[in-house]
């Protein structure tokens, strides 16, 4: 047992704050970008197999390492006929996100962002929609979440879902072309355009 003026009786939080601190820092090396690679063999040996080969047609190969549903990127590697590294991106970094546009196919979004996390379909709005798991727009959150709206296979929309620690809700914002529009959503289950039982209300803005 301490005694009462022993130096960790006097100071009961120091080493919880040495120990967050570390685990901050930690946390801040753990989300750098990866080094560059020269290679295919080179980013195979690190990373593993990849979740996807893109290929094009000039004989180059995009090879895809999705984190998801937990990790909040997906690093594609373009490399050449001969195993070459050409260029590497963050698939999920806001401006690759950004070129989603409306009419794009399952397909194209799907090469474009990688794997996704999950598919919901609304059978009244008639929309599946594919999310991914992105950086988290606040520490205040638990996730983030980059949502893909389809009609009939095509991109009519997207919006972002945040969840928030308590109770389990979540609350997004959206766009549509228009202007604004409102809805609700129960629990992890959300739709634009249909509420559920004991709905939570929220707004959004055009695209």
């Amino acid at each position: 047992m301490n005694k009462p003026n022993s130096p960790s009786a006097r100071h009961p939080f120091r080493m919880l704050a040495v120990l967050l601190l570390a685990f901050a820092l930690g946390g801040c090396a753990a989300f750098q970008p990866p080094r560059p690679y020269t290679s295919e063999a080179e980013a195979l040996a690190e990373r593993g197999e990849p979740t996807a080969r893109w290929p094009n047609p000039d004989g180059s190969t995009v090879l895809e390492f999705s984190t998801q549903p937990y990790g909040t990127t997906c690093l594609m590697v373009e490399v050449d006929a001969t195993g070459m590294v050409l260029r590497q991106w963050n698939a999920l970094a806001d401006e690759n996100l950004a070129r989603v546009k409306k009419g794009m196919t399952q397909d194209e979004v799907r090469r474009m962002l990688g794997q996704y996390r999950s598919v919901q379909r609304f059978a009244l709005s008639g929309e599946e929609v594919w999310d991914w798991n992105i950086p988290k727009d606040s520490i205040d959150l638990i996730a983030t979440y980059f949502n893909v709206h389809f009609i009939d296979g095509k991109v009519v929309r997207t919006s972002r879902t945040h969840e928030y620690p308590r109770d389990g809700w979540m609350m997004g914002f959206g766009f549509s072309r228009g202007g604004a529009y409102w809805g609700s959503y129960w629990g992890p289950h959300w739709d634009p355009r249909w509420g559920y039982p004991r709905p939570h209300p929220y707004w959004g803005w055009g695209w």
